[in-house]
């Protein structure tokens, strides 16, 4: 049976505390001091820690100052109000999660329902780190290159903790693949990972899908639902492209951060909620906030913690792993071995991959099907051209030898600049909508959104 030790110097508290904790099969024991609290470490090492800052001969901190401590147990800070600033010391400390008082009691179950020792976690981060040496993945990411070797550090670091995490990169580097990882080494692991690419809904369905909706609450409305807030209780939500969200559902968003609490769409009733957050987007966050796509408070809410996705063009040493493991899978999908020539791995450095990881595993299954033989050439490669430059994805029409400019006037909308923008190079790549997304480094999704926005205001 799992071993709970609460410090709190307010009796009342500690002792309520130990009853809703004993009740969820844990021993328990209780302190009212710092010199109580390393007793009872000392006689029993807790396999979770609830505790408050505030003791009367001192700091709650000063036990982080025992590094068996955070090996052994679980840590979960007990704070008189939540703001960012809780969040990030409890983070920098080194705590998995924090409690707001009054105590959230389902938020409580399921801290102590995904009680794992930190020792346990860190033994599979040693086992990825293995696997990364021996195989060149770290999980389900692939590559050996300084910055995905950053990357995977930065994971096993948040992954054990509980705060909001926003990953930018261009598109088709992989954020969803770094989200899901983040999930998969967290406490938070049992229970659900839900993705919701926010440019993919329409704005008018966006809040009945993240808050759900009550029935009879607008017209269609036929039956109460549960979004995604609700399903996703306990575990992770990963909102993509989350720049693509209405403005004024960003305000909710923010309280959800906030508070844990939301409502459902015709609903007067407060839903209690313990989701960890993690948001992406492929625009510059500054940026977005410039153009009106982001709100300033909201980006300071989820970017407790940055990973930064490099663009492929810049691990061009992790090309041959990456090209060698889409080939794999395909192998064993398709039940027909077939390897790459030595002089096609050489040649997937000289392409940029402006659509990224996503782009190099299409032209792999492309180049898989269209090889009459066992040996994968390089004749369905694309044109070869400088790593460090943007080039045209696969099988697109050539432009135009030199890229045309355009001008735009001091004191010109950032929607208007947009929007001259987007049509520009629409109109320099022939309309193909692929070449455009890749060259603006968005989504093709994102494009087809303001094509369609722009098609109804205009």
């Amino acid at each position: 049976m799992p071993h709970a030790l609460i410090v709190d110097d307010d009796r009342d508290s500690a002792e309520m505390m130990a009853v809703l904790v004993a009740a969820e099969n844990f021993t328990v024991a209780t302190a009212f001091s710092l010199l109580e609290a390393r007793r009872q470490i000392t006689l029993q090492r807790p396999d979770i820690v609830l505790l408050d800052l505030q003791l009367p001969d001192g700091s709650g901190i000063e036990l982080f100052d025992d590094p068996e401590l955070l090996r052994h147990s679980q840590v979960v800070l007990i704070t008189g109000y939540a703001s960012l600033e809780t969040s990030i010391q409890a983070f920098r400390l080194g705590a998995a999660d924090y409690l707001v008082k009054p105590l959230n009691v389902k938020h409580l179950k399921n801290i102590l329902a995904t009680v794992t020792q930190p020792a346990m976690l860190q033994t599979e981060v040693e086992t990825l780190n293995e696997e990364l040496a021996r195989e060149g993945h770290f999980g389900n990411l692939w590559g050996r290159s300084a910055c995905m070797q950053e990357i995977y550090q930065q994971i096993a670091r948040v992954a054990v903790t509980s705060v909001t995490v926003l990953i930018t990169g261009e598109s088709g580097t992989g954020k969803e693949v770094v989200a899901r990882s983040v999930h998969d080494l967290s406490r938070r692991r049992t229970r659900p990972f839900l993705a919701i690419n926010c440019g993919a809904i329409s704005p008018n369905l966006m809040e009945s899908e993240i808050f759900g909706h009550e029935k009879g609450s607008f017209t269609g409305a036929d039956r109460q639902h549960q979004g995604f807030f609700e399903r996703a209780n306990g575990g992770t939500l990963f909102l993509d492209e989350v720049t693509e969200m209405p403005l004024e559902l960003q305000v909710k968003l923010l309280r959800v951060l906030e508070t844990g609490t939301f409502m459902r769409v015709g609903s007067t009733q407060v839903q209690d909620t313990d989701v960890r957050v993690i948001a992406a987007t492929n625009r510059s966050p500054k940026l977005a906030i410039e153009a009106g796509k982001l709100r300033e408070d909201l980006y300071y809410r989820l970017n407790v913690f940055p990973i930064a996705v490099p663009p492929l063009r810049e691990r061009s040493d992790d090309l041959p792993i990456l090209a060698e493991h889409f080939l794999a899978e395909i192998n064993k999908k398709e039940g027909v071995v077939k390897r790459f020539s030595p002089e096609t791995l050489k040649r997937l450095a000289e392409y940029a991959w402006p659509g990224n990881v996503r782009e190099l595993r299409n032209f792999v299954h492309r180049a898989y099907v269209m090889a009459p033989g066992e040996i994968v050439g390089d004749d369905w490669l694309p044109a070869g051209e400088p790593s460090s430059e943007a080039a045209p994805p696969l099988a697109a029409p050539e432009p135009s030898d030199a890229p045309p400019s355009i001008t735009i006037p001091i004191g010109t909308s950032m929607a208007e600049a947009e929007f001259n923008l987007i049509m520009a190079t629409l109109e320099h790549f022939n309309h193909h909508k692929e070449r455009t997304a890749a060259a603006l480094g968005v989504s093709l999704k994102t494009l087809y959104n303001r094509l369609k926005e722009y098609s109804g205001e205009r």
